[in-house]
Order: C-alpha cells, then sequence, then structure tokens
C-alpha cells in the first residue's frame, strides 16, 4: 500500500488529495501577509500550507552577499535581501499557533541542516525538500531522522538522480512529487505522465505533483491521472514583488482549484461497471429489447 499518515489523516491511493498551498517566501518577510495567504488556503479547504526556510549565510554563496539589488525596500546587498524575506522566531510561533486556531497544517521546505533544526522546535507534521536539494543527501538525511514523513519534489533532476536520492534514504515515510523547475513553466514542459512513471517505479510511495504553471488546468489533470497530493503556490497578488509570485495563484483561484479537485475525485470512481438505481427509470423506459 502506497499510504502514509501526516497528522490525522492519510495520503495515498484511495485516499482524499492532500492539497497544500505554498506559501514560499511570497509573503515578503511580512508575518501579516502570511496569515493572509493562511486564511485563504483554508478559505479555500486546502489541508496545509507550506514555507521555505534558509539560513542565509549558508545558502547564498559568499561571492554573492555583497551584490547590490534593488528591492521594495531600496538598494541593499543580496544577503541583507535574503534575511529581509526570513520570518523570524517569533512570526513562526504565530504561524504555528495561527494555523493550530483554525485547523490547516503547516510545514516547511528547509535549504540547509541549521533551518531543520529551527522548523523543528514548532514539532512540523511533515518536511519538504525542494527540487534544488534533491542532490544534498546530507540534507534529506538530517529531516528523515526527525521521524517525519518526507516529501521531496524531483524538479530539475535525472532519472538516476531520483533512483539515487529514494535508493540512498529509503521508500519508508517518503512522499514523491513530480515537478518542473520552472517559474512559470510551460504547458508543453509539464509531463503529467511522469506522476503515472513514478507511481508504477514506487508502488509503495503516495506521488503526487508540484505545479509552477500559471492556470489551474494541469492541477485538476493531475488529480485525474493519480496524484495523491497536489501543491501550488498562493499568493495575495500575482503582481506583487517576487520570483514566484507569476506561478502562484490567487485565493480566489484556490477555491476554484480546490472545489474543482474535489469535485474530479467524486466522478472517478473505481473502474467498475455498475448499474446504478438512477439508470433504473430511464433504463426500462428506453430500452426496447
Amino acid at each position: 500500500m502506497n499510504k502514509l499518515k501526516v497528522g490525522n489523516r492519510f495520503i495515498g491511493d484511495g485516499e482524499s488529495i492532500y492539497i497544500i498551498a505554498e506559501i514560499g517566501i511570497n509573503h515578503n518577510g511580512s508575518l501579516e501577509n502570511a496569515k493572509k495567504m493562511i486564511a485563504g488556503a483554508k478559505e479555500a479547504d486546502c489541508d496545509a500550507v507550506k514555507f521555505q526556510k534558509r539560513t542565509p549565510e549558508l545558502c547564498v554563496p559568499k561571492d554573492q552577499w555583497n551584490i547590490e539589488r534593488d528591492t521594495p525596500w531600496g538598494r541593499m546587498t543580496y544577503i541583507d535581501y535574503r534575511h529581509k524575506v526570513e520570518l523570524t522566531y517569533d512570526d513562526y510561533k504565530e504561524i504555528d499557533r495561527y494555523c493550530n486556531e483554525i485547523g490547516i497544517d503547516w510545514f516547511a521546505s528547509c535549504w540547509d541542516e541549521d533551518s531543520v533544526d529551527f522548523i523543528e522546535q514548532f514539532n512540523p507534521k511533515l518536511y519538504k525538500a525542494a527540487s534544488a536539494s534533491l542532490t544534498d543527501i546530507n540534507l534529506l538525511k538530517k529531516k528523515k531522522s526527525t521521524g517525519k514523513p518526507l516529501m521531496i519534489s524531483t524538479g530539475m533532476s535525472t532519472m538516476e538522480e531520483i533512483e539515487n536520492a529514494v535508493a540512498e534514504i529509503g521508500t519508508d515515510n517518503l512522499m514523491i512529487a513530480h515537478s518542473t523547475s520552472t517559474y512559470p513553466c510551460r504547458l508543453e514542459e509539464l509531463n503529467l505522465r511522469m506522476i503515472l512513471t513514478l507511481k508504477k517505479m514506487f508502488p509503495n510511495v503516495p506521488i503526487g505533483y508540484s505545479g509552477h504553471e500559471t492556470g489551474l488546468a494541469p492541477s485538476w489533470a493531475a488529480a485525474a491521472v493519480g496524484a495523491n497530493f497536489i501543491e501550488r503556490h498562493i499568493t495575495l497578488d500575482r503582481a506583487m514583488w517576487g520570483t514566484d509570485q507569476a506561478a502562484s495563484v490567487e485565493p480566489e483561484g484556490f477555491n476554484r482549484l480546490v472545489k474543482n479537485i474535489r469535485d474530479i475525485e467524486k466522478s472517478l470512481g473505481d473502474g467498475i461497471k455498475k448499474l446504478y438505481d438512477s439508470e433504473l427509470g430511464p433504463r426500462k423506459k428506453l430500452r426496447r429489447v
């Protein structure tokens, strides 16, 4: 069985699709923005929100620290900018409190091992490894060592790299997301049939989809081909500052996204032909022989 437990529910075949609104760094360092996106995700009936956590000194190459760039807060060095878009301990403490209060899961993609230790203070229900981290085996093992389920994303990766990562960390407590790491991604490069390929390759692992396209139809298609979980970026306004905003979905769009995914789930059925009671009247009236 390809099921695992996250919080109070299971993810896998036969279960309701686990829908994640990725806030990432679309909050631009603002707790207020983050809470508005959490509220929007909850109103849309998402199962979880996800953040990104970095230790800038570990994640930014040193030769880029002092490169200056224009930002919404004025011109500053890149390392100062990276600190500007990181949320603080007190911010995450409030996020944890708020998510528990309104009843939505939250977790994070940690880009370095120190960030895992930081987020572990809040006891999240799972972790994610971003596509960029798929080959960072030590980081993957650090996340697995927490005992929490781990979702790995497979954008910008070869099949060999995916197979190696899974061989290194094992399939227990693992979720794999098909993804293409272009923001926004062209439809021709989404390759949604990879969801089916991964399900065949790893039959005991929940397989999902992390989408970076514009529009909602591909995410609905991912639901139809069997994704066990679906992740899309959420934003308050696609015109906001930030590299991920253009590939994100505003709260109103998230409402449509989730509603139609739930309708698709109901309509797929089990593939076994049935004669429904609702058909008996038309059958009696219309069948001639």
